[in-house]
């Protein structure tokens, strides 16, 4: 296999990759799309953020964030409120039942990884998490949305 056919291959494995991300995600808890789950990930690593800042983050139209967010404010797994350095801004926070079931998905997420993953050998794992660093790297502006590949 060439260079041009090893990228063809690594394209079309990816986007295999991604269909069955997006497929199990309804799996994994029936109240979260992968962009939802993708979206409280977010908030729980940043403690919060402005929607505008999502919308940024992961390169989507402001309307469409403000609609997962509204979704998920009204599954009660995030909330907005006041920002305390500026009461005009609204903050989108997880909640407590939010924080539960993000939680619950990342670990069914996990295990279902080191179950697909449990007779790599350990050398193969390493090798395989430094690619995806180094692919994941060279996307360089951090975000990790779907516009980016």
């Amino acid at each position: 296999m060439d260079a041009a056919e090893a990228v063809e291959a690594i394209q079309r494995e990816m986007t295999v990759f991604a269909r069955r991300a997006r497929a199990s995600a309804g799996r994994m808890h029936p109240e979260l799309s992968l962009v939802s789950y993708t979206l409280l990930g977010h908030l729980e690593t940043s403690g919060g953020c402005r929607a505008t800042d999502l919308a940024a983050h992961y390169a989507l139209d402001k309307s469409t964030v403000s609609r997962q967010v509204t979704a998920l404010e009204r599954a009660g797994l995030v909330e907005r409120r006041p920002d305390s350095a500026d009461q005009r801004v609204q903050v989108v926070r997880l909640t407590a039942a939010g924080r539960r079931i993000l939680a619950q998905v990342t670990d069914r997420r996990r295990a279902a990884f080191a179950e697909r993953l449990a007779d790599w050998p350990e050398e193969d794992l390493r090798r395989f998490a430094g690619y995806l660093e180094r692919y994941n790297g060279r996307a360089g502006h951090g975000t990790d949305g779907p516009a980016e590949v």
